[in-house]
């Protein structure tokens, strides 16, 4: 082994790289464009701290609420790179005049603003794996741009495709379609959350045209989202005129239920026969509707199960709703006492009984009537008002039926029991001695 060979080859290899940095990177447009990036990282640096205390006084105002807010918190931290970003692009512009170049700022430029964007996706995208999915996107863009391949790759991309009649469809086109659509349907979701709690503060309306206003602006967003989205990529809109036979085909035939419990869902909202916050009684579901949704109702029951109800079911089917024209709810609590007991005394106590209960409304007055005279006990029942059925009917119920019970036995006022008296009559004679004859031979 010819080490000196070796230590030659390595040396020669040493001088070649130090000659290309030499040569590249320790030149003056080089060095100046390293110290220009620097001085913008220092001056954002040193501006930060005054930047954020303004930030912090501006959110003082209670005005800025929402979303808005929540992205003005999010950028706070982040004012340094949008400074460092400014003063780049200063930067490039002082430099693209002169002699300098400035290829090394102008690639600085991308990779900060990637670096911003990612930030930013993982604070604004609560998902972590759409938030994942962007900043993959974003570096690959930003690396490509850096190493001055975006072209050639669209290049290349553009190049493969597939004709549609008279237009033509590459995977450039695909790409970027599918990227700005994500794009567009993120920030019409973020417009669209804004606006709902707009209309949600808003007053003037009722709660059933809140969220018909907020479904309307919301499917309209995403709507023009998705023009958009295809307007940007290129698309022609007048291609996907040959599939409007298909869709209709299949939305009349496939997607019945579907446009039923769409239409049933619009229905619902304008004639605002039912409403977010209604307690509802449908077959054995009782429970307050949680939300209105374009298929379906949510209706969380006492006992916490949420039963998504399709709208169609509203529509077509009896429904109680014991808060739609008002919360005002008559219970009524069958009471029998026995024969013995003093009726009148007995129906005083039931009053008495109500009137401890703090759910049971004072206006109107509850009354106890007597029904009927039953087989083993006097029927009386004890009619209450109260004006909150979302909070239960049966453990108010319970809480009256209690204080029945506690005071008809301080009282002495007895409950019946069913009572049935058997007489067993004697057989005749002659059936008698019959059968005694015939065990008697049997035995």
């Amino acid at each position: 082994m010819n080490f000196e060979a070796i230590l030659e080859n390595a040396l020669a290899h040493v001088e070649s790289a130090f000659a290309w940095f030499q040569a590249l990177v320790l030149t003056p447009s080089v060095l100046i464009q390293l110290a220009a990036i620097l001085l913008a990282l220092l001056i954002s640096r040193f501006l930060d701290r005054p930047l954020q205390r303004m930030m912090k006084r501006i959110l003082a105002n209670p005005r800025i609420q929402g979303s808005l807010r929540q992205i003005a918190q999010v950028l706070t931290t982040r004012l340094w790179l949008f400074v460092w970003i400014l003063l780049l692009v200063l930067e490039r512009e002082l430099t693209e005049e002169t002699l300098v170049g400035s290829h090394l700022i102008s690639a600085a430029i991308s990779l900060v603003t990637a670096w911003l964007i990612i930030r930013l996706a993982f604070k604004l995208i609560k998902d972590p794996l759409w938030a994942r999915k962007v900043s993959v996107v974003v570096w690959t863009l930003a690396a490509l741009s850096i190493l001055g391949l975006i072209d050639s790759v669209r290049s290349a991309f553009h190049q493969i495709g597939f004709q549609l009649g008279e237009s033509r469809f590459s995977l450039l086109t695909v790409v970027e379609g599918i990227l700005a659509l994500v794009a567009f349907l993120w920030l019409a979701s973020m417009i669209g959350q804004f606006l709902e709690r707009r209309i949600s503060a808003t007053n003037t309306m009722t709660p059933s045209l809140q969220v018909l206003m907020s479904k309307v602006v919301r499917a309209g967003l995403v709507v023009i989202a998705i023009v958009v989205a295809l307007n940007v990529a290129g698309v022609d809109l007048t291609a996907f005129a040959i599939f409007t036979g298909a869709l209709g085909v299949g939305l009349g035939f496939g997607l019945q239920k579907v446009v039923s419990n769409l239409i049933s869902g619009i229905i619902l909202l304008l004639d605002n026969s039912i409403k977010p916050g209604d307690v509802i009684a449908l077959d054995e579901t009782y429970g307050t509707i949680n939300a209105l949704h374009a298929r379906y109702a949510s209706v969380i029951t006492r006992d916490g199960t949420e039963y998504l109800i399709p709208n169609e079911d509203l529509i077509t089917q009896r429904v109680e709703n014991w808060t739609h024209s008002s919360t005002d709810v008559r219970l009524k609590l069958p009471i029998g006492i026995s024969y013995t007991s003093d009726v009148r005394r007995a129906m005083e106590l039931c009053l008495e009984a109500a009137d401890v209960v703090e759910r049971v409304s004072k206006h109107p007055t509850p009354r106890c009537l007597l029904i009927a005279f039953g087989d083993s006990s006097v029927n009386l029942e004890l009619r209450i008002w109260i004006a909150d059925p979302s909070n239960g009917v049966r453990n108010v119920r319970s809480e009256v039926l209690l204080e029945v019970w506690d005071r008809f036995h301080e009282h002495g006022i007895e409950f019946p029991f069913p009572q049935h008296d058997i007489h067993v009559k004697s057989m005749p004679e002659p059936v008698s001695s019959v059968l005694a004859s015939k065990s008697e031979r049997e035995s």
